[in-house]
């Protein structure tokens, strides 16, 4: 939920509400990136109730923006802030505090411990073994291939233990399974070997790593992108998103499966998510800024599923795309010849 912004203030309230160095320190991080009152807490080492104090006239006067997510509190500067001089000029100032005090170089760190709890989560051993469906499915798919157009590849992004390589490696030429998961890669390197899939390519790493993106692109791109059930872990959803736009070729598909928005806090423990859900049109949002078109968003029926720990929360998938050759400047090029860095690749060559 995103509180809608305030008229930005009188002149006189302007200079009386920017007097303050904590406020300035504030809205200085808070353009920055959208940060959580913890994480401001954190970075500007005050407890959270005065950073919250610090931060009630901010919103009120429309400098900051709210948005909550079940019990978090994130905050960032307005978008039309800046706009007026007086505001530009505290925020000069707040920053020129920051760096001073070194705080403006520890955002990113703090952003990326959103993700510890994660990493540890999906670092744990798992069960090998092909469960997760039947397997006479594989079969049905592969006679179904030579409906589908374009399907010389396909990235699962996050691809966990492997199961939608289920789906993929019976449909595609070629597919690139990436996880930054040492420990789900090798359940998903098992469930390969079980499932003999010839055609699958494992790469440990992130999808903005050059080796990950310098292995897809060397193929000319994706004909679809898969991240299932990825977003909502991503401690920066709006570059998740146009790093997966990146891993598109021309006029290929991302498809985002991820959860409603809700309200379940456990889910935070139990399954190490960041976000709760996201609204459908939030995910518009996300594809829009990633430079996709064509975005459209649809409800996942109850009963298709499963029966995991996220049974009871509502699916929704995404489906986009990256624009033809003629609007390719909409998103940013990754050369293909960037630096490597070795990230443990593994798996067998298309046959």
């Amino acid at each position: 939920m995103t509180v809608a912004l305030a008229p930005i203030a009188p002149r006189w309230e302007l200079y009386r509400l920017l007097s303050e160095p904590a406020r300035l320190c504030l809205l200085a991080l808070a353009a920055e990136d959208e940060l959580a009152v913890s994480e401001l807490a954190e970075l500007l080492d005050e407890s959270q109730p005065n950073v919250s104090r610090q931060a009630a006239p901010l919103r009120q006067a429309g400098l900051l923006t709210v948005r909550r997510q079940g019990t978090w509190t994130l905050m960032r500067l307005a978008p039309d802030a800046t706009h007026d001089p007086v505001v530009a000029d505290a925020l000069r100032a707040g920053r020129a505090l920051c760096e001073e005090r070194g705080t403006l170089g520890r955002v990113a760190d703090v952003v990326r411990a959103r993700e510890r709890t994660t990493r540890e989560f999906f670092a744990r051993p798992r069960s090998t073994g092909a469960a997760g469906s039947a397997p006479e499915s594989t079969a049905y798919l592969a006679a179904l291939a030579e409906l589908i157009p374009e399907r010389a590849l396909a990235v699962d992004a996050g691809t966990g233990d492997g199961r939608s390589l289920d789906l993929l490696a019976p449909l595609f030429e070629h597919v690139i399974a990436i996880d930054r998961s040492e420990a789900q890669l090798a359940s998903c390197r098992e469930r390969v070997r079980l499932r003999g899939f010839e055609n699958v390519e494992l790469l440990l790493g992130e999808i903005d790593e050059p080796n990950v993106q310098q292995a897809v692109l060397a193929r000319g791109g994706a004909d679809v992108v898969l991240a299932a059930r990825v977003l909502h872990h991503a401690p920066r959803p709006a570059d998740a998103m146009r790093n997966l736009a990146r891993l598109a070729r021309a006029g290929g598909a991302v498809i985002v499966l991820d959860y409603e928005r809700h309200e379940d806090e456990s889910m935070r423990e139990r399954e190490a998510d960041l976000w709760l859900g996201f609204e459908p049109s939030e995910l518009r949002t996300l594809a829009d800024g990633a430079g996709l078109v064509g975005a459209s968003v649809r409800a996942i029926p109850p009963p298709w599923c499963g029966a995991g720990p996220d049974r009871h929360l509502q699916w929704q998938v995404l489906l986009a795309r990256r624009p033809s050759v003629a609007r390719e400047n909409t998103i940013t090029p990754v050369s293909v010849t960037a630096t490597h860095r070795r990230a443990g690749r593994t798996g067998a060559s298309q046959s």
